[in-house]
Formats: C-alpha cells, sequence, structure tokens
C-alpha cells in the first residue's frame, strides 16, 4: 500500500483533519495533504511522526522473497531441462542417503 493512503486511512481513522495532524506533528498542513495526494514521498521519520500522531506505529517487515539467495536459481538457468532433471536426481540420492545415515545413528 503507498504512503498516501497509509497517511489518509490513520489520519480518518483517529477522526482528525489535515490542520489538526499538522498540529500535532508540527508537519505543515500542505505538507500533509501533498503525502496524502502522493505528491510527496515521506520519509521514514515523517512516517513515524504522522502514525504516532494517530496512535499508531510504524513497522517493517521484509516482504516474502526479500531475504532468499537467489544464487542457485540463476546458476540453474543456464541449464537444459536434462541437466536439470540429472542434478535433481542427484540431490535426491544424497538427501536418501542422509536420510539412510540419520537413522543408523539413532
Amino acid at each position: 500500500m503507498k504512503a498516501s493512503r497509509l497517511v489518509r486511512a490513520a489520519r480518518k481513522r483517529k477522526g482528525l483533519t489535515q490542520r489538526e495532524l499538522a498540529a500535532k506533528t508540527r508537519i505543515a498542513q500542505p505538507m500533509i495533504s501533498s503525502i496524502e495526494r502522493g505528491l510527496q514521498d515521506p520519509r521514514y521519520s515523517t512516517l513515524q511522526r504522522i502514525f504516532r500522531a494517530c496512535d499508531l506505529e510504524v513497522d517493517v517487515v521484509n516482504i516474502a522473497g526479500g531475504g532468499v539467495d537467489r544464487t542457485q536459481f540463476m546458476e540453474t538457468l543456464p541449464l537444459t531441462p536434462e541437466e536439470r532433471l540429472r542434478r535433481s536426481v542427484v540431490a535426491t540420492r544424497a538427501i536418501n542417503e542422509l536420510v539412510r545415515n540419520a537413522r543408523r545413528v539413532r
């Protein structure tokens, strides 16, 4: 969701006008208007001030796949389907052997 929608939703949820939000945050009302209209891309610290004034909190989370190491995927792209299948078979056999050995250790 865009910052403009989040800011407007937070302000309305709290029942504030733009002027009231501006007074609480010490951010100029025209700036709040620009943020809500998507004309300004606010900094994180600005969003924190706005959301705190609305009794909300900014939380940053990783997006799905954001922390994924894609190197192995990229390495397999140039391979033919047969080469990919061969690698999969080798990996499956290695995993099966690992499982067998783990069962023996128990």
